[in-house]
């Protein structure tokens, strides 16, 4: 049960109700343009530490090149759609 305990004074205190401020506009300083290599060369550095080669990813490759079924018919009759229904580029090459 939830007793009436509360404040009968349900109204907005004036110093507690927030008015929009307006935003400062920063001023525009227009820097250099900066690129960071930092991610570029821990990416290079990870695939340094990956094998040339891996095997699991050979032994897949093997079994779906060897299987009749793969790609699925379905996905082969989407792929040439979607090139007849691509635009010919070299028409605007005359």
């Amino acid at each position: 049960m939830i007793s009436s305990t509360s404040s009968a004074d349900r109204s907005a205190r004036p110093d507690l109700v927030s008015t929009p401020s307006v935003a400062s506009e920063r001023p525009y300083t227009p820097r250099p343009d900066q690129i960071s290599t930092e991610s570029a060369a821990f990416l290079r550095a990870e695939l340094q530490r990956q094998p040339e080669v891996r095997p699991e990813v050979v032994e897949r490759a093997r079994a779906l090149a060897a299987d009749p079924n793969y790609p699925p018919q379905e996905v082969l009759r989407e792929v040439a759609q979607q090139i007849l229904n691509s635009p010919d580029l070299s028409e605007d090459e005359n």
